[in-house]
């Protein structure tokens, strides 16, 4: 069984052993019911067909589309002290290990919850952060209390949930799910047979080729799923939002005649907790802990990184962590960069299968759901990533509750001033609506255009921006627009600069400073906004340029159209017509200042495409801030705009006032 031949197999064999394998990844249509003993997982054939399997899995993989949001970093535990505590010596021994690993996020600390010495900070590609498990069985990120916000809350998580079933677990910020081999019942077993093997000279030679050669497969065949914490798991998200972790610590514990079956390197490789955060940040990922962007990974099968699992609807995208009104139509979708077999449950109940690297599942209830991938190897089903929940909830009137369309006293009110003459037919749209604060003039003037994916909107829908930004002091036009797909592009932004141009001509006899414009828009209207201040040539052929405008305002818009293939009732399919709509291409030195927002639930891809137009035009050389706008979506980014406090008005006013 042990010999040299067992594992050397013909390139026939190999292939075909491949094929079952694949076979069984993708289709499922190996015995999955089957679950290995240490014995036959530690057989060398099948430490070679396991480790050439997970070899042709990577070279498999396909990248999935960022949505934008967060950038995915792994991290990794090491909850026992380091042996200097935290000396500089040690600190550059698990920085090198981490990368190693492909780890960017270490936790290190102690037993009994001191973690005072625990090393903080790093290098700018690994993040070192404290944490400690305690004798109560919880795992604690201590608070930091000159801080303010979620540095200043020790987070608390539940580290044996299996051996503490009946503890209490009010106060806690969730649990670990998975965990490494120390308690499992196929550790022992591993032990045992490494122990027995000690004591056979031939055989041990061989077991120690075969380490050698499959460390991570080694590693691997101590480990096995344990449903029951699963299980304590959804019930605890039935209550309340309870995040999940995982947790893998190297304890180097498994050394057998000096030699180490458990070394740092392949305990980090094998498991990990991805964290979804805006940054490389204590703050960011403290943030992404408590609210549950992470989801659990052994990675050592293969590289999850990308996996998405969220909600969306009409509203925005809602991941991994977060609370989706049930608005519409909701579906739960997730994307995986290999095959698996992917597994959908609400409320600790099985409610959709799909095979595949893709799923999507109309939510009719409300609940929380959670997604589990798995692949099968070698016909024996092995855990690949557990998601944190998303819940669906019911909607609330504050979801879709409209602002007051009432006009405010300090505010005059001027509608239907045509910008342009046309068709009878497109007279409507062909009109604007002024916004004028009483008695501030001259006024800074806010040029605004509204979204509706160029297909939808329009002028009278928004008194409640005018009103506001009118309070503040800015003279704000509002422009309807020809819409798609009976006017497609180029018609949209023709309108809108015909409509700068009347405003340039007329705006001083309703008290308008043409000396201080700012031009700004919202989804579709952020596309306009960005394309009319890039692409000159809209306002060249009215002898204006856009050197004019004091800055621009593109709020959750859409600046590369060659990035995806939807809207071609709007823009066709011509790439070179699409380029040549997108304001990404036609970065030009002097353009305005540029202020580009995105928020938490935005739209699938716009955080990507506002940090994509904020990066060019600074290598561009031109001034851009960039805005995140928390807590809110797609829709509500606009309906809160009368909101004293709101992020994206506060960020606009600070930006036009400089």
């Amino acid at each position: 069984m042990h010999g040299r031949a067992c594992y050397r197999l013909s390139s026939m064999q190999t292939s075909l052993l491949l094929c079952a394998l694949c076979v069984g990844a993708l289709a499922g249509t190996t015995d999955t019911n089957r679950t290995r003993t240490v014995a036959q997982r530690l057989e060398p054939a099948r430490l070679q067909a396991v480790h050439d399997w997970r070899l042709k899995l990577a070279q498999e993989r396909r990248p999935v589309p960022n949505h934008g949001l967060y950038e995915d970093f792994r991290a990794v535990f090491h909850r026992l002290a380091p042996d200097t505590r935290g000396a500089a010596g040690d600190r550059a021994a698990l920085v090198a290990a981490a990368r190693k690993a492909g780890a960017r996020i270490v936790f290190v600390g102690t037993r009994g919850g001191a973690v005072t010495k625990a090393p903080r900070g790093g290098p700018e590609d690994v993040l070192v952060l404290p944490c400690a498990e305690t004798d109560r069985g919880l795992i604690c990120f201590p608070a930091n209390t000159k801080a303010k916000g979620p540095l200043s809350r020790e987070l608390k998580f539940l580290a044996r949930p299996a051996a503490d079933r009946d503890s209490a677990t009010e106060g806690l910020s969730g649990m670990v799910i998975c965990d490494g081999p120390t308690e499992a019942s196929h550790n022992q077993e591993l032990r045992a047979w490494l122990t027995a093997a000690a004591k056979d000279t031939k055989r041990w030679r061989e077991l120690l080729q075969d380490f050698h050669l499959f460390p991570d497969e080694f590693y691997a065949a101590g480990i096995a799923p344990r449903p029951e914490t699963l299980v304590r798991w959804d019930q605890e998200n039935r209550q309340r939002p309870f995040p999940g972790l995982g947790v893998n610590d190297a304890p180097q514990t498994n050394r057998i005649k000096g030699v180490t079956f458990d070394p740092r390197d392949a305990a980090w490789r094998h498991l990990s907790t991805h964290i979804l955060a805006q940054e490389l940040s204590e703050t960011a990922v403290r943030e992404a802990l408590r609210d549950g962007h992470a989801y659990v990974s052994f990675d050592w099968l293969g590289d999850p990184t990308g996996f998405a699992f969220a909600a969306v609807n009409n509203l925005g995208v809602f991941g991994m962590g977060d609370a989706a009104p049930l608005a519409g139509t909701t579906r739960l979708t997730a994307l995986t960069p290999l095959p698996a077999k992917l597994k959908l449950i609400c409320n600790g109940q099985l409610v959709h299968e799909a095979t595949g690297t893709n799923l999507t599942f109309e939510a009719k209830d409300q609940g929380f759901y959670r997604l589990e991938a798995w692949l099968s190897v070698d016909g024996e089903d092995q855990p690949w990533i557990y998601a944190n929940p998303v819940r669906v909830r019911a909607p609330t009137l504050a979801d879709m509750s409209l602002p007051s369309s009432a006009t405010a006293p300090e505010v005059d009110v001027r509608k239907d001033l045509t910008y342009v003459e046309g068709a009878a037919e497109d007279a409507a749209k062909h009109k604007l609506d002024l916004y004028i604060p009483k008695g501030k003039t001259p006024a800074p003037v806010f040029f605004f255009i509204h979204g509706g994916a160029w297909r939808y909107g329009d002028r009278t829908q928004y008194p409640p921006l005018g009103n506001r930004y009118a309070k503040e002091g800015f003279l704000t036009v509002v422009p309807s627009y020809r819409l798609a797909p009976k006017h497609p592009h180029p018609a949209q932004i023709e309108d809108v600069a015909a409509a700068f141009a009347w405003m340039v001509q007329h705006i001083g006899e309703y008290g308008g400073d043409t000396n201080r414009i700012f031009l700004g828009g919202h989804s579709a209207g952020g596309h306009l906004a960005a394309l009319l201040t890039l692409r000159a040539s809209h306002l060249q052929r009215y002898g204006l340029s856009p050197r004019m405008l004091r800055g621009t305002l593109a709020l959750s818009g859409v600046y590369d159209l060659t990035a995806f293939e939807s809207q071609s009732s709007v823009f066709g399919s011509d790439p070179a017509v699409r380029r040549e709509a997108s304001p990404l291409f036609h970065l030009q030195a002097g353009a305005p200042p540029f202020l580009v927002t995105y928020c938490q639930w935005d739209y699938p891809t716009l955080p990507a495409q506002a940090k994509r137009l904020h990066a060019a035009l600074q290598r561009a050389g031109m001034a851009s801030e960039r805005v995140y706008v928390p807590g809110e979506n797609h829709i509500s980014e606009m309906l809160s705009v009368t909101k004293t406090n709101d992020v994206t008005v506060a960020a606009a006013l600070q930006f036009m006032r400089r």
